[in-house]
């Protein structure tokens, strides 16, 4: 293979690549469309000017009939008149009009065949431009579904390195950071505030014991001692098994609470 070809194929192959990247299937939809309804202009004029001279040809093979029959009720009158020199001559004109008439007609045929063609082109050209039609905006549309749905991946493709998605996931991080915090406040206030709690049931365990102690303390101060003039009372020694019962009554409803 020579430089040139290669070059040359190489230069075609860039230059549909670069073409090709360039199509707009919708323009170029619209202009094909556009294009066949030019064509169907051009071969409806083909078939009035064939339609036209097939009724010219026409006219002029009738035209000749009538004048080969014309010249032949001449020949007959010359013949009558008993002129035979102007008999044959009229023979001749009838002769030739005749032969006109007939290439015509067979002209004609063949015209008439030509036109029909022509007319079955333009029906089938007409309902292939009409199918064009159809499809022409089905395929727009899934040009334009297939299009935005390429947008939609690139876009979703680059949320990642996108800025915006970028700081939107930061501060999405820093809410969940302050909620963590906010959560592990509130655990530390409740158990703060089960610690206050506790400190004042035992302080009023503790005020309770304190009670017991001075009453039980309080029953066993010594008595001031009487005047000689008074009367010695006798004082009833304080048991202390009592006191015991008591105090363990005590300690077990102080366990139950």
């Amino acid at each position: 293979m020579g430089f040139f070809d290669r070059l040359s194929r190489l230069f075609r192959a860039n230059a549909n690549a670069v073409i090709g990247s360039m199509e707009d299937p919708s323009k170029i939809l619209d202009q094909s469309v556009a294009d066949m309804q030019s064509d169907l202009v051009k071969l409806r004029q083909a078939v009035a000017t064939a339609i036209a001279s097939q009724k010219r040809i026409q006219n002029q093979a009738e035209q000749a009939e009538s004048q080969s029959k014309t010249w032949f009720e001449r020949a007959e009158l010359a013949l009558q008149k008993g002129e035979e020199d102007l008999a044959r001559e009229a023979l001749t004109r009838r002769k030739t009009y005749q032969d006109t008439a007939t290439a015509l007609n067979t002209q004609l045929q063949s015209q008439a065949g030509q036109v029909e063609a022509l007319k079955k082109s333009l029906v089938a050209l007409e309902a292939k431009i009409a199918e064009a039609k159809t499809k022409k905006d089905m395929l727009k549309a899934r040009a334009q579904a297939a299009q935005a749905q390429e947008q939609l991946q690139s876009a979703v493709g680059n949320l990642g390195t996108n800025s915006a998605m970028a700081a939107f996931e930061r501060m999405e991080e820093k809410v969940q950071t302050m909620e963590a915090r906010s959560q592990a406040a509130a655990e530390l206030a409740g158990a703060d505030l089960e610690s206050q709690f506790a400190a004042l049931e035992g302080s009023d365990v503790d005020d309770e014991l304190a009670a017991l102690k001075n009453r039980l303390s309080g029953a066993q101060t010594p008595v001031a001692l009487p005047l000689d003039s008074d009367p010695v009372p006798q004082l009833e020694p304080v048991k202390v098994a009592e006191v015991d019962a008591e105090l363990e009554e005590l300690k077990r409803s102080i366990d139950k609470l």
